[in-house]
């Protein structure tokens, strides 16, 4: 099946610094500070989106691939945006750049990568284990 997703399709996905995602409550850190796994998920967020539209029914994406930097902390209470932009399309294998900040500026940046799946065919894989 070809997917017909137009490159530099983007999706920016944003979210408040809680006690949820912070580093002390993932264990990746003891303060508290928007989690670089939180960073990470925000990121994947804005990827999916920013495809979705242009799936047909039934077909969804996975991630296989981060490779981020996070450069600066980002206190509680505080807004926080990622955006996806799609850089390059290899049959199912979707790349992204992703960036991530907040009020004052970048707090890390990267890339990210997806590959697009038919949702019934990828879970019935898992029904036999």
């Amino acid at each position: 099946m070809e997917f017909n997703i137009p490159l530099k399709v983007e999706y920016t996905a944003t979210e408040i610094v809680t006690k949820e995602n912070t580093a002390s409550k993932y264990g990746s850190g003891l303060v508290d500070v928007f989690a670089t796994p939180a960073m990470v998920a925000l990121m994947e967020k804005a990827a999916l989106n920013a495809v979705l539209p242009y799936l047909p029914d039934g077909f969804n994406t996975v991630g296989t691939e981060v490779c981020v930097k996070h450069t600066k902390a980002t206190p509680m209470g505080w807004e926080v945006s990622s955006k996806a932009t799609l850089i390059a399309v290899d049959g199912k294998k979707l790349t992204f750049e992703v960036v991530a900040w907040d009020k004052e500026g970048e707090i890390g940046r990267g890339t990210h990568n997806r590959y697009i799946i038919d949702s019934k065919r990828f879970m019935e894989k898992f029904s036999s284990k």
